[in-house]
């Protein structure tokens, strides 16, 4: 996720915000070139990759999955309303929505349901068996609604 120009940075400079937008497209960068980069040596640059990771600004590192390889071209997304939403109901979905696998992304959202959730599966059918076996029985369900994507225009930051 590369840092926007029009959000708050806190104590960020142009530097570390260049490091972060340089690794955020290359998290494999090496440190010389990310130095080089940035224009720096190596020593510095590599101080400020070490605090911008200590300070909470980089979460980590991983490899980014090709979902298309993997065969996982189906994205849904299910509008779930709960039954109530007091905080032992979002925080018991909140707690069992993380354990579904095929849920990459759930979101709180303020309107006329609770939830929104992004699903992916390899089709509609294996799609049609989380919603009803695992999205549907999430603790304080009370109903889902789905939009199935037929196009990924854009997917990152």
């Amino acid at each position: 996720m590369k840092p926007r120009e029009d959000a708050h940075h806190g104590d960020l400079d142009k530097i570390d915000l260049k490091i972060l937008e340089i690794v955020a497209d290359d998290g494999r960068i090496s440190i010389t070139d990310l130095a080089s980069a940035v224009g720096l040596s190596k020593t510095p640059c590599q101080l400020r990759l070490k605090r911008l990771v200590s300070d909470g600004y980089i979460d980590g590192f991983r490899a980014v999955i090709n979902p298309q390889k993997m065969g996982l071209d189906h994205i849904a997304f299910a509008e779930v309303k709960l039954t109530n939403t007091s905080e032992e109901a979002l925080r018991s979905f909140n707690e069992a929505v993380k354990k579904i696998r095929e849920v990459e992304e759930c979101h709180m959202i303020a309107g006329r349901f609770d939830y929104l959730l992004k699903v992916r599966t390899r089709d509609i059918g294996r799609y049609r068996r989380v919603l009803g076996e695992l999205i549907s029985t999430l603790p304080y369900v009370a109903s889902t609604s789905t939009n199935v994507t037929m196009e990924a225009v854009k997917e990152s930051w």
